[in-house]
């Protein structure tokens, strides 16, 4: 699939959801303007109906629609039936006072935020209507009906959905399960044309005509990491659609699982490619570059057969028969360190894990025994990692239940303070934009203020231009909504910029006999910045650190997470019938866990402003942030690689049994080295400013007692002599492995051929692991120069106080 086609089904897809957002909306003006006459007295509030409308149907399948009325029902439930206790116990008079109508609105929504279980959309439509409830209550005083007026807010709600529901019937249903068959053919195009985008880029008889592929590639790539998670979110939406039988469920999940398994080789592939230091490769002779075209070929009839297993599609796969191969072509060749023929081998490697999948299970074996003081230890750590864990999400729970509770009663306290027939606004324009986590709080106000503004003013020219058709209003609003839909993806309004800019608009046309259109919208306007401001404040208050301090500390966490799992890689386990990469694949979780929230972090910080604080070094912190994604994908690649040289070399005897155990020695003594440079990198990233201070000002101390004369000299040397230990050690082992391969090679046996190609990605992965590891050092040592400019001191002498320090 091209990438002119990618975007062009993209735009379909996108206009496709504009549209029936488009047919929503007019199906609610309709109804809320041309309706029965006692069907319009039920609809007193035609303003939530569009914002449900907005939130309900926005990029949805039918299943997404059908799941999302749900949680309008729940969140209807859930507000109506407290509500008319409460009017009725308390009575709708006692609610007249501003600061009274505050506190319930800030009690109510505090119970809804607090239960984890409830979806998001649930949370956002209570918290709308609790707000209309209760400024509602306000506003008309003792004439609000103690059961009719929640039934009113209710009644409103349900239109909004039920015009979701419709719109994703006509003119025929959008389906969970097509888009999910639509999405796995283009993904197996998409992956396809990478493929061999890659093959002839490795084959490429010029540097120029080899780059040009290259980016051709990773446009494609992104692509297809989008194209994945439509995959993911599309399941959710089949729930609702198909029964719930537990074959399809299975189905489901090996799909997707057999798609992730295709981008994982298809990904080190990339890696292969960025990492191959000059094109053409010395070793890409004729015979090589048949056996990528057979790869190709077997590997494009397994992406052919992914393409045509769609779920629920009667289609078959397939069967076609590729060229195949009597001896796989490196059992005759001689190998190489040469970091051009290492690339070159393990882009073959990457092809192998495409056609015939992981070699080995990552799964822990069943043999353990539970009562070993390791299995002991390992439940013990277990059981205080969950603890923490569960205290930590109660802490968080109980955060955004508290940010829901304050800023909505704030908003509509303030709010009422300045208007109260239009105080509905300063409260709804932020029901519907909470996050249970952290977001780019002022970017996000910016983006819903300047929203809020557009739509207005488009509103108000509508009225002006056609004041005298009210059909016409609401056809002006059809390129509206379809503009405001294709703002939802952009990267300055978001979410937050085009909701607001579709329901500024829509609340002044598709409404009628509330007063002068500009008064209203001036209003609306003043009453969204009074919520907004709220929002703003109590943001501050409940989270006062900023997203790049956030982002320093998780720098360090990745770091740390990082040493410990360079420093778990060894081909012979410790642990008795344990696999040798165990260790490794368990403390692979953490460090995912950490670059995923370091990469969120940094993209906070480059949205927020800098205030009276130091510019975020956006740059360093993405260049750092590459290096450490490239990390987790080659010891992904490090923890298969090790599992299948440990149990195919189980049988070992001789040589190989020794070449296995002097390569194991290399492996555990580069370990050592990276895993103490990383934690040098660690603690000075986690060092503050006064530190540094402090540190630089020992090392203007030419005679210190503690540390004697010659330390600083030596742990200096120390240091800028590791990353020359570390080559010599790297070399070592790589002559270990050349000296492995030639004897399997040698034996010409199939499986003794499988491990050339996996020691030589073995090789590659431990080689490139030492550069990203200087890479981001290097980068370290700017990011530390600029957080203290002050500090012209060498940064390794520095390290090696900080060190002190902490010991």
């Amino acid at each position: 699939m091209r990438y002119q086609n990618y975007h062009a089904w993209l735009w379909r897809k996108r206009l496709g959801s504009a549209l029936r957002t488009s047919l929503a909306c007019i199906i609610v003006g309709c109804t809320t303007l041309y309706g029965p006459v006692p069907l319009r007295r039920l609809l007193t509030y035609p303003a939530f109906s569009y914002v449900t409308t907005i939130l309900v149907v926005s990029e949805a399948t039918l299943g997404d629609t059908l799941r999302s009325s749900w949680h309008v029902l729940y969140a209807t439930v859930q507000v109506v039936i407290p509500s008319m206790l409460s009017l009725w116990l308390i009575g709708p008079a006692r609610f007249k006072n501003e600061l009274v109508a505050a506190v319930a609105v800030a009690i109510n929504a505090f119970l809804v935020a607090l239960p984890e279980s409830t979806h998001l959309m649930s949370k956002r439509i209570a918290f709308g209507q609790i707000v209309i409830v209760y400024v509602g209550t306000v506003v008309h005083g003792s004439q609000t009906g103690v059961f009719m007026h929640p039934i009113h807010v209710a009644s409103s709600t349900a239109v909004g959905a039920l015009a979701s529901v419709l719109a994703m019937l006509f003119p025929y249903p959008r389906l969970a399960y097509c888009e999910l068959r639509k999405t796995c053919r283009l993904y197996a195009e998409n992956a396809s044309e990478r493929m061999t985008l890659m093959v002839e880029a490795i084959s490429a008889q010029d540097q120029t005509a080899a780059r040009e592929l290259i980016c051709q590639e990773k446009a494609l790539s992104k692509s297809g990491a989008r194209l994945l998670q439509d995959i993911k979110n599309n399941l959710g939406g089949m729930k609702w659609e198909r029964p719930q039988l537990k074959f399809l469920k299975a189905n489901d999940i090996d799909l997707v699982k057999k798609l992730q398994e295709m981008e994982l080789p298809l990904r080190g592939m990339e890696i292969s490619l960025s990492f191959c230091p000059s094109i053409p490769v010395q070793m890409m002779d004729d015979g090589l570059k048949h056996v990528l075209h057979v790869s190709k070929v077997q590997a494009g009839l397994k992406l052919e057969q992914a393409k045509c297993s769609a779920p629920f599609d009667g289609t078959t796969a397939p069967e076609g028969k590729g060229e195949t191969l009597d001896r796989p072509i490196w059992t005759t060749k001689t190998t190489s360190t040469t970091q051009e023929d290492l690339s070159a081998m393990f882009l073959l490697y990457c092809m192998a894990l495409l056609t015939d999948g992981p070699p080995v299970s990552q799964d822990l074996p069943n043999n353990l025994n539970e009562d070993s003081e390791e299995s002991k230890e390992i439940l013990y750590n277990f059981r205080k990692a969950w603890s923490n864990l569960n205290i930590r999400a109660r802490s968080q729970k109980f955060s955004f239940a508290l940010k829901c509770s304050l800023s909505l009663g704030l908003a509509v306290f303030f709010g009422l303070l300045y208007q109260k027939e239009n105080g509905y606004w300063s409260g709804l324009t932020i029901a519907i934009s909470f996050v249970t986590g952290r977001q780019a709080t002022f970017n996000v106000a910016n983006a819903r203020a300047q929203g809020t503004v557009m739509g207005s003013i488009y509103g108000i020219l509508c009225l002006f231009v056609f004041q005298r058709f009210l059909e016409l209003r609401l056809l002006a609003l059809l390129p509206w909504i379809i503009i405001s839909s294709f703002l939802i993806h952009s990267r300055i309004y978001g979410q937050a910029g085009g909701f607001s800019a579709a329901i500024g608009a829509l609340l002044i046309v598709g409404r009628k006999d509330y007063g002068a259109p500009s008064e209203f919208a001036i209003a609306r306007i003043i009453e969204a910045s009074i919520g907004l401001l709220c929002f703003i404040l109590v943001e501050i208050l409940l989270n006062p650190v900023r997203a790049a301090t956030l982002a320093k500390t998780e720098l360090s966490q990745s770091i740390g997470a990082l040493g410990d799992c360079i420093r778990n890689i060894t081909l012979c386990s410790q642990q008795k019938n344990m696999p040798a990469s165990k260790p490794l694949s368990d403390k692979q979780h953490q460090l995912t866990h950490h670059v995923n929230e370091l990469e969120k972090f940094i993209q906070e910080a480059q949205l927020e402003p800098n205030f009276w604080f130091l510019p975020f070094h956006g740059a360093c912190y993405t260049k750092l942030l590459e290096s450490l994604s490239a990390m987790v994908n080659l010891l992904l690649f490090i923890s298969y690689q090790i599992e299948f040289l440990t149990e195919a070399s189980q049988n070992f005897e001789g040589p190989l049994r020794e070449l296995l155990q002097h390569m194991n020695d290399d492996l555990e003594r580069f370990t050592k080295k990276v895993g103490s440079s990383l934690k040098s990198l660690q603690e000075a990233t986690s060092a503050s400013f006064q530190v540094f201070e402090e540190a630089s000002q020992r090392d203007n101390t030419s005679h210190d007692i503690e540390l004697g004369k010659s330390s600083n000299r030596n742990a200096f040397k120390r240091l800028t002599t590791e990353n020359r230990e570390v080559q010599n050690i790297l070399s070592s082992f790589l002559q270990h492995l050349d000296e492995f391969d030639k004897i399997c090679i040698e034996e010409g046996k199939e499986p003794k051929s499988q491990m050339v190609l996996c020691s030589t990605g073995l090789g590659f992965c431990i080689q490139n692991v030492a550069r990203e590891t200087m890479e981001i050092e290097n980068q370290v040592k700017e990011l530390v120069q600029w957080e203290n400019p002050s500090s012209q001191r060498n940064l390794y002498k520095i390290l090696c106080k900080i060190i002190w320090m902490h010991t």
